[in-house]
Order: C-alpha cells, then sequence, then structure tokens
C-alpha cells in the first residue's frame, strides 16, 4: 500500500492517535435520527476505520486528495462505492444525499470556516456535525455574548445550531505536527427553522456590526442610516459583543422597517 505524504497545499495534519480518533468518532450522537454519515477529508481514514464499524449509520467518505483517495479505496477495500474523490466545497450535497446526514472530520484548518458556511447553507439536511478545528475557531464558535472570541461565525451558527465545546487537542498527535492545539466542538441542529426577520439583511448587520466592534452599534450601523430612522432605542448603545441572536434579530427587524 502505498504511502501519503500530508501536503501543505491542502493543510494536511494526519491525526495519529487511535485513542483519540475512537472518541472522536463516539461523540456522534444519532441527534434527530439521521443514518448517514460523511468524513471530510480523511486523509489516511484514522477516523475511518470506527466509522466504517459502526452498525449505527452508513459512512462515505469525500477526499480532496488524489494520493490519500487511492490509498483509502485500497485501505478499505469493500468500501470503495462509498469513497468519493472530490471537494467538499464544491460537492453537489443533493445528488448522493437524499436525506438527513451528519457531518465528522480533522478539517484543514485553512477551509474550516468555509466548511462551516456549507454546513450553514445546508443546515435543514445536516442535523449534527463533529469536527477538529484550531483551538481559536472552536472557542470563537461556542463562545457565548459578551465574550471576547464571540462573534460573526459565533451568531451565525448559534442562531440554527447549540454548539459544544467538546476537548481540546494537543498538537502531538498529529503527523506533521501544528504550531498551535485544536480541539473538538459538536454542533446540533436546534428547532429554529427560519429567522424572525430578512435572513439576508440579518447576516449584512452581524458582519458589518462585528467589523467595527469597539465602536457602539449606532457607529458600526451608521451607514445604514436614513431620515425614517433615529438611533433612539437602547440596543444602539450595545456593542456587537453585546447581543445575542434573539437581540440581532430584534436589531434586524428595527432597520428593516426603517430601509
Amino acid at each position: 500500500m502505498n504511502i501519503v505524504h500530508p501536503k501543505k497545499h491542502f493543510g494536511q495534519h494526519f491525526l495519529k492517535d487511535e485513542q483519540l480518533a475512537a472518541r472522536i468518532c463516539e461523540s456522534l450522537t444519532l441527534h434527530k435520527n439521521y443514518s448517514h454519515v460523511l468524513e471530510i477529508g480523511p486523509g489516511t481514514g484514522v477516523l475511518s476505520k470506527y466509522l466504517f464499524e459502526s452498525k449505527n449509520f452508513h459512512t462515505t467518505l469525500i477526499e480532496i486528495d488524489r494520493d490519500a483517495y487511492h490509498f483509502l479505496t485500497e485501505k478499505f477495500p469493500g468500501q470503495s462505492q462509498n469513497i468519493i474523490y472530490g471537494d467538499f466545497l464544491n460537492f453537489d450535497i443533493n445528488t448522493r444525499f437524499n436525506e438527513p446526514f451528519a457531518i465528522i472530520g480533522n478539517f484543514p484548518y485553512n477551509i474550516s470556516t468555509q466548511i462551516l458556511f456549507r454546513i450553514l447553507e445546508h443546515r435543514d439536511k445536516i442535523p449534527e456535525m463533529v469536527g477538529m478545528f484550531q483551538k481559536e475557531v472552536a472557542q470563537r464558535i461556542a463562545s457565548p455574548p459578551g465574550s471576547k472570541q464571540y462573534g460573526i461565525l459565533s451568531v451565525l451558527l448559534q442562531a440554527f445550531y447549540n454548539i459544544e465545546y467538546l476537548f481540546t487537542v494537543s498538537e502531538h498527535v498529529f503527523y506533521p505536527p501544528p504550531k498551535i492545539k485544536s480541539a473538538v466542538i459538536r454542533l446540533l441542529r436546534n428547532e429554529v427553522k427560519s429567522l424572525d426577520c430578512d435572513e439576508k439583511l440579518f447576516v449584512e448587520i452581524v458582519k458589518k456590526a462585528f467589523n467595527q466592534r469597539r465602536k457602539t452599534l449606532r457607529n458600526a450601523l451608521k451607514s445604514f442610516k436614513n431620515e425614517e430612522l433615529i438611533f433612539t432605542d437602547p440596543i444602539f448603545n450595545k456593542r456587537a459583543e453585546q447581543l445575542g441572536v434573539e437581540e440581532f434579530v430584534r436589531l434586524t427587524q428595527i432597520l428593516d422597517k426603517a430601509l
């Protein structure tokens, strides 16, 4: 069997700790009773082995690295039909999955945020995600309002998912070891079908508010100001990091009426 060498341009850091791999796979909860799991960037298949062994769900892998893809088809000869050579960011999810599925993976740090935005885009099909991220990104996603880490990604994901920071991971369990610590988090789809506001405007407001997070919302959002809008509501005295999802929804409603 060929050896797969980690490639810098794919941001690959292969997990080599079997015990940790099993723990990550055991973190899947079957939330909302899905029966399919997609692993993104399986690399050498350390997680894949435990996923394929599970009787609780059917596993599919998607791998962008051609060498790793061929390695995986050799390593799991009976699973070749469940191993896709492709890029998750450009993959047409609907052609492969007609029903809800979970996502799991040791995600390349350079595209982890893009993976999360893709999950958000398909949130009604993805009830659960268990993933490895750069520790700083994991903390940001899971942080509550009021914390320094709380930001755009926190609000957008927390609008539709309950988020749990599961555990921190040492850099020494990877090959090659990254220069920073990692962390595993879990996303569980909440009951919110849609926000009680214009969702496109909601995203725009969240981004603008946090792009000038040190300013009050009155100053950070002044580009929205027009003759109809007077920033009299006390919410405009706050800064972005002080608002939870529901308050951002209310802020969107206020601004939407004036636009």
